[in-house]
């Protein structure tokens, strides 16, 4: 038996909803995007503002804080992962793992093909494991240290690893927001699966193109390549480069494809590192442990030569300690979210603007802006499906679009747009592992912005290509109709 309303919360008005947002949206972007101040701060002032206003109207302080709790229980997986690939880097750098996988890159990757490779191989590695995360978080990393080495583009090589790694992140059966997306909308996964290559494919398609094109501008005299060949003799100084160094890697992609709990995934594939690194490279137990904790630095290796500064600042990362703050950072975004919910604005916005929808193409971009919007508010997918769903689901049915609709504008505006801005969780996840501001690599982020325009230009014509991209519930009856 469902609860009765609570008859003290009144629903605020049309007017008064757009207070809280005018302020909230100068908060983040002219403190963040504009005065660089820090964006813990501003989400949780931006929160306060957003409670202020539930308060006014008749929400408790308990609610708003009851709110939150359940948000951060539902997020406590994502936090323990985000500290598992913290953990993983730290391990993989002690054990040779990431060097490996850089030196490969340096002997094997021509200059010229750098950017477009970095999308490619990105995107298999996250459409095996299903995390966009793990993707970034091992071989993104590695990829910008080849990048690094060879004095290109940080802020392409790590656009075109952002796109990969979301691209397989939206088309993975493994992957936990293309699950809940598909739920909430009421899809079936893998339909909802093929109806999104409909956007993804051109997505790639002007990646690969993009990524092709900015590396012929990458020549043999612009690219370091006197500096290649002394960091391929550094690394083969500091660690013994064995083929078994790719054990870690391997158990991670092993266990993703027969689905194993990804935090069990990441702890056996970091325990591996551990001992290969013991047994390959000699290292000391104690710094073992330590890399995994505080993270790896080059004072580990046994073999005490020196090392450059260059080198140095592409080995000594990760540890549980670096995503600390990313781990504060959530704790911000939950408080945000729930007085967001909590207030009623969004609902309030929303159902006024669904009213005034009068075309398929209309509906769907609302849907994009919305989800959009939406999750640069709370930064929770799974919250953000749910709540676009709530909103928009009656208006999908009533114009006779099939769930997958709704769940594939989900994917493209909310999955792949939220890593862009760096007050969201994703965000500040890739910023951190990959050392490249979110502004920075936003342009070149090809196939995350790309999906959502490909997304409102099909709904759009669909009058001209009579339905192509968008599925009804019953065909029969949309031309009986016409």
């Amino acid at each position: 038996m469902a609860n009765p309303p609570d008859e003290s919360v009144r629903r605020p008005g049309v007017a008064a909803a757009c207070v809280p947002v005018v302020i909230t949206v100068a908060v983040l972007v002219g403190g963040i995007g504009i005065l660089k101040y820090p964006a813990e701060l501003m989400l949780v002032f931006a929160g306060v503002v957003f409670a202020l206003f539930a308060l006014w109207h008749g929400v408790s302080w308990e609610q708003v804080l009851t709110n939150m709790g359940e948000k951060l229980k539902s997020a406590l997986p994502a936090v323990l992962i985000l500290l598992s690939i913290g953990m993983l880097i730290g391990t993989w750098m002690i054990a040779g793992t990431i060097p490996l996988m850089v030196y490969y890159g340096l002997e094997l990757i021509d200059p010229a093909y750098l950017y477009v490779l970095s999308f490619v191989v990105t995107a298999i590695v996250a459409t095996f494991t299903g995390t966009s995360w793990g993707a970034g978080g091992t071989i993104g990393v590695a990829l910008l240290g080849v990048a690094q080495t060879m004095d290109v583009s940080l802020a392409v090589t790590a656009g075109a690893v952002v796109s990969g790694a979301y691209f397989g992140d939206k088309l993975s059966p493994l992957s936990d927001t293309t699950n809940m997306s598909s739920l909430a909308a009421g899809a079936n996964l893998y339909e909802h699966i093929r109806h999104m290559l409909y956007t993804a494919l051109p997505s790639s398609v002007l990646a690969v193109v993009v990524f092709l094109v900015a590396g012929t501008s990458i020549t043999t005299s612009s690219a370091d390549l006197g500096g290649v060949e002394e960091v391929i003799a550094e690394l083969h100084g500091l660690f013994t480069l064995n083929p078994l160094l790719l054990i870690p890697p391997l158990v991670v992609l092993a266990g993703s494809v027969t689905r194993k709990p990804p935090l069990v995934v990441l702890f056996s594939s970091s325990m591996s590192a551990l001992l290969l690194a013991l047994l390959v490279q000699g290292a000391d137990p104690g710094d073992l442990f330590a890399s995994a904790v505080s993270g790896f630095t080059t004072d580990m290796l046994p073999r005490g030569e020196e090392v450059s500064e260059v080198l140095a600042g592409l080995l000594n990362r990760g540890g549980l300690y670096s995503m600390y703050n990313s781990a504060f950072f959530v704790f911000c975004a939950f408080f945000f979210a729930s007085a967001l919910e909590k207030s009623g604005v969004l609902r309030v916005l929303l159902e006024g603007l669904i009213r005034r929808l009068r075309s398929t193409g209309g509906l769907v971009l609302t849907t994009l802006v919305s989800g959009f919007a939406i999750i640069n508010g709370t930064s929770n997918a799974l919250v953000t499906f749910f709540l676009v769903k709530d909103v928009y689901g009656d208006a999908f049915r009533a114009r006779n679009l099939h769930p997958v609709n709704l769940s594939r504008s989900m994917e493209d505006s909310v999955t792949i747009t939220e890593v862009l801005m760096p007050w969201t969780v994703s965000g500040v996840f890739f910023a951190t592992t990959l050392g490249v501001a979110n502004f920075e690599f936003l342009p070149w982020a090809v196939f995350n912005w790309s999906g959502f325009l490909f997304s409102a230009l099909i709904a759009f014509l669909v009058p001209l290509t009579r339905g192509f991209g968008v599925r009804r519930i019953e065909p029969e009856r949309e031309r009986s109709a016409a």
